[in-house]
């Protein structure tokens, strides 16, 4: 796998197409305050390609090429990334940063190159009729946020009336994506919602965790990310606010999250996307890439929750690339052919029992209306004396009822900003 700048892609450009391959860039992030997210979900991104190159000969025949490009998290540089290396076939775009995400949308519909932002980015992308290029399955912001609430109804007898839930929340983008979905939910089920922001990279949140002190929320949900989660994990500890009271979402619910805070961070929930037990797939990898010397980082974090994760990415757009290839008779297929193909992903038990991955995520399927898949979260707590993540419920759905009007109206203001006629081609 190559690992590149944006300046040295450039100049490889230059010298036009290799041979017949599917290739798929990764904007990774491995420097930074958000590196320790970013390398483990980019080690298994790429090792499940390498597992399809060496063990299958690739997907359909065709050997895929990862271009790995830093980006440190950085939207400039993400963007840079992209330009640097859509011209060398680039079949499908993971972007793993809302900023990013945010200006590649227009950039990628113009040059009809999809995106896959999974469980991230701009949630009204789950419009497909709108968002033709853009998809977020297997759930969103916006699900997460009611999953969450569904699962402290579940937990309070069916009614939150009268309690207090706490946002801590990234001061961005990304961050700010679920307000509107909980002040909504605020509104159908009664309990008072509050908002606390954290600046950049979350290092600094005393100020925050003082204020939770004193006004005594009964839960608080987190939407971190990096160093912002650890951060937030100790101080929640430091008031001796109680952890099971204490949720993140699914990009801060990482072993590297909880692990600095030692035995303080026992009890802490999060959603998570994907299932975290071990799977007959990680043995594959372990056999045909790690053992081979072919991983993409030191093979520390296989079966990491976010190892997992960008294992699961990889397969859900190697899925779409099978599924583009039986669609269009084709085997080295192009960006408009990727895009047919995750429009007519179909994710079943029977298949991801054939992968090696069974039950890793909820079963799912895309359409031209319909890109964000099933919305579906489960919570897991940290158990920190096996330092390890203990599944509590099955995967719960999202409340549609709240979630599908806002994304209506979202896309739609988007779609007229924009001069899109929505529709299905």
């Amino acid at each position: 796998m190559k690992r590149l700048t944006a300046a040295f892609l450039a100049g490889t450009l230059l010298a036009g197409p290799v041979a017949a391959d599917l290739v798929i860039p990764d904007l990774s992030y491995r420097t930074g305050p958000y590196a320790a997210g970013g390398i483990p979900f980019s080690d298994g991104y790429q090792d499940y390609f390498t597992l399809l190159n060496q063990r299958d000969g690739g997907i359909g025949d065709v050997p895929v090429r990862v271009i790995e490009c830093e980006t440190g998290y950085n939207t400039e540089k993400g963007v840079e990334c992209y330009e640097s290396t859509k011209g060398e076939g680039a079949l499908v775009y993971q972007p793993l940063s809302t900023g990013i995400t945010y200006q590649l949308i227009p950039k990628a519909q113009a040059d009809g190159i999809p995106l896959h932002t999974m469980g991230y980015g701009r949630t009204s992308a789950a419009n497909g009729e709108v968002f033709r290029n853009v998809f977020n399955y297997p759930a969103n912001y916006w699900d997460a946020a009611s999953v969450a609430v569904n699962y402290l109804l579940e937990e309070n007898g069916g009614s939150l009336e009268g309690q207090t839930i706490a946002l801590v929340y990234h001061n961005s983008a990304y961050g700010k994506e679920p307000i509107r979905t909980l002040e909504e939910l605020s509104a159908k089920h009664g309990f008072e919602f509050t908002q606390l922001a954290v600046d950049h990279p979350g290092q600094e949140q005393k100020s925050q965790w003082l204020q939770i002190r004193r006004e005594r929320p009964d839960y608080v949900l987190m939407w971190g990310w990096g160093v912002m989660n650890q951060v937030a994990i100790q101080e929640a500890a430091n008031i001796r606010f109680p952890m099971e009271n204490f949720i993140g979402n699914w990009w801060a619910g990482a072993e590297h999250d909880v692990r600095p805070a030692g035995a303080a961070a026992d009890g802490y929930k999060s959603l998570n996307m994907n299932a975290v037990e071990d799977m007959p797939v990680f043995a594959e990898i372990q056999e045909h890439v790690i053992d081979a010397g072919l991983a993409a980082g030191d093979g520390s974090n296989l079966g990491s929750v976010l190892y997992t994760r960008g294992m699961y990415a990889a397969m859900l757009a190697a899925e779409a690339i099978r599924t583009a290839q039986d669609m269009h008779g084709e085997a080295d297929i192009t960006p408009a052919m990727m895009r047919d193909g995750m429009e007519a992903l179909a994710i079943t038990n029977a298949r991801m029992e054939e992968l090696g991955m069974p039950g890793i995520g909820p079963e799912f399927s895309v359409s031209c209306q319909d890109h964000g898949g099933s919305g579906k979260g489960l919570v897991q707590q940290w158990d920190a004396d096996a330092e390890n993540w203990v599944v509590l419920t099955d995967f719960i759905e999202p409340d549609e009822e709240v979630i599908a009007p806002l994304v209506e109206a979202d896309s739609m203001s988007f779609a007229e900003e924009n001069g899109i006629t929505p529709g299905c081609e």
